[in-house]
C-alpha cells in the first residue's frame, strides 16, 4: 500500500525556460563552492533573495524595474553557495507574496508536474515546481502563510517552515516580519536534511519525541479523502511515532487565529510596501489588489488587538507543542484547486488553508511537510508542527517516516 511516491504525472522541465523560472533569470548558473556538504547538488532560489548583480523581483514587475542590481548575495543564498550548491536559477513567485495559488499575473502560473491542470500553490509557486519537476536538487522559498508548506503539499515534494528567525533573512525581500522566514523543498528526504544543517543556525532544542497530538480541529478543516488518507498514514507510522492522542488546539475556533493573522499580515505588508504602491501605482493582479486595498486599511489600533489575539494563541499552541511532542495536522485542507478555479472558489480556499497554517506562523514554531500520497492521482502533504528549536527533529523525523510516503489514494 505504501511506497514511492507515484511519478506517472511528472512532465520534467527539458528546458530552463518553461515557466517555473522567471522572464528575467540568471544569465549563468552561479557555481557553488568545489568541496561541501552541499557539493555537487544543484538550486533554483525564490524571485525575493537577492542575487548579487541581479535585481529582484517579488513577483513584481513594477518592482523589478525600479530596482537597482544587488551589490550582494542574500545570507541564505551566499550559505549554500559556499557549502557548494550550484544556483541554477531565479523562481517565480506570486505578486509580493501575497497569495497561497501560484498564480502571478504577470508571468503566468508555474505548471504543477505533479498535478497538471491544478495550482502549484504559492508564494514559493516556482521554487515547489522547479523540484517537483526535477530541475533542481532543492529550491529556497519563503513562508509567511503557508507558502512553502502549500506549495510543498501539492507538488508532492518535502517543506520546511522552520522556527521564527532560524534562517537569516538579510538580503531578502519581506512581507510580514512578524511571520516571515525563509524555507525550502526537496524531492528527497536526505538533500532535505542536509540542507537544514547548512541553513538553520541560532538555538537547537534537542528532545527525544515522546508525545504525538493529533490536531482534531485542524483535521476538520480538510476534505473527507484527504483526511481519511491522512488518519491511514499515522495509522500505517505507529512503530516509527509515538501513541497518538487526539486534542483541539483551539478550543474557541480556528477562525479568530485566522483573522488576527490576516490583519497583522496585512498592517505590516502595507507597512512596507504601501508607500512604493501608492506612489508607483503599479499593475496588481486579481487577488493580491484586492488583498493590498484591505492591508490599506488596517489601522494601528486593529494591529494591536490584532497581536494581543496573537499573543494568546502563541501561548496555547506553546503549551502543547512543549520539548517532546509534535503536532500532527493536514498541511492543507485537500489536493490543489483546479487551475482554472473561479476567483470565489479560490478566496474560499484560501481562507480555508490560512486556519491551518495560521497555527505554525502565530506561535512561531517548526513546521515539516512530506508527501504522504495522493488523492485522485493529486499529493496530498501531511504536517508535524514541533517545539521551538526542534527543526533538526522534524528533518530527522522526515527521513525516518520517508519509507512510508506514496501511499495511493
Amino acid at each position: 500500500m505504501f511506497g514511492e511516491l507515484a511519478r506517472g504525472a511528472i512532465m520534467p522541465l527539458a528546458s530552463h525556460s518553461l515557466s517555473a523560472f522567471v522572464p528575467h533569470d540568471l544569465r549563468a548558473p552561479i557555481p557553488g563552492a568545489a568541496s561541501g556538504p552541499l557539493a555537487g547538488l544543484t538550486c533554483a532560489v525564490k524571485d525575493m533573495y537577492d542575487i548579487a548583480g541581479h535585481r529582484t523581483g517579488g513577483g513584481s514587475p513594477d518592482w523589478l524595474a525600479a530596482a537597482a542590481p544587488a551589490t550582494s548575495s542574500a545570507a541564505a543564498v551566499r550559505k549554500i553557495v559556499d557549502a557548494g550548491a550550484t544556483v541554477i536559477g531565479k523562481t517565480i513567485c506570486d505578486e509580493f507574496f501575497f497569495s497561497v495559488t501560484g498564480a502571478n499575473a504577470h508571468y503566468g502560473t508555474p505548471v504543477n508536474p505533479r498535478a497538471p491542470g491544478r495550482l502549484p500553490g504559492g508564494s514559493s509557486s516556482g521554487s515547489a515546481a522547479a523540484t517537483a519537476a526535477g530541475a533542481c536538487d532543492f529550491a529556497l522559498g519563503s513562508d509567511t502563510g503557508g507558502s512553502v508548506r502549500v506549495p510543498a503539499s501539492f507538488c508532492g515534494v518535502y517543506g520546511i517552515r522552520p522556527t521564527h528567525g532560524r534562517v537569516h533573512l538579510s538580503g531578502a525581500m519581506a512581507m510580514a516580519p512578524s511571520f516571515d522566514v525563509a524555507g525550502w523543498f526537496a524531492s528527497g528526504p536526505g538533500v532535505f536534511r542536509r540542507v537544514g544543517h547548512v541553513l538553520l543556525e541560532g538555538v537547537s532544542s534537542p528532545a527525544r519525541v515522546e508525545a504525538l497530538l493529533v490536531l482534531e480541529d485542524a483535521f476538520e478543516q480538510a476534505d473527507a479523502a484527504a483526511a481519511a488518507l491522512l488518519r491511514s498514514a499515522l495509522a500505517a507510522m505507529a512503530a516509527d511515532l509515538p501513541t497518538p492522542k487526539e486534542v483541539r488546539v483551539a478550543p474557541e475556533g480556528l477562525d479568530p487565529w485566522r483573522e488576527c493573522f490576516r490583519v497583522i499580515q496585512g498592517f505590516e505588508i502595507w507597512g512596507i510596501y504601501g508607500e512604493f504602491i501608492e506612489r508607483r501605482r503599479p499593475r496588481l493582479g486579481p487577488g493580491v489588489r484586492e488583498r493590498m486595498a484591505f492591508a490599506a486599511k488596517v489601522s494601528h489600533r486593529d494591529a494591536e488587538e490584532a497581536r494581543r489575539v496573537k499573543a494568546r494563541a502563541r501561548d496555547q499552541i506553546r503549551r502543547l507543542a512543549k520539548p517532546g511532542a509534535i503536532l500532527a495536522l493536514p498541511t492543507a485542507p485537500g489536493i490543489a484547486p483546479r487551475a482554472d478555479a473561479p476567483a470565489q472558489a479560490l478566496e474560499a480556499f484560501r481562507a480555508n488553508v490560512m486556519r491551518l497554517t495560521s497555527i505554525a506562523g502565530l506561535s512561531g514554531l517548526p513546521q515539516v511537510t512530506i508527501p504522504i500520497g495522493t488523492v485522485s492521482g493529486c499529493p496530498v502533504g501531511l504536517s508535524f508542527i514541533g517545539w521551538a528549536g526542534a527543526d533538526e527533529i522534524l528533518l530527522d523525523l522526515a527521513v525516518r517516516l520517508s519509507r512510508h510516503c506514496g501511499q495511493q489514494g
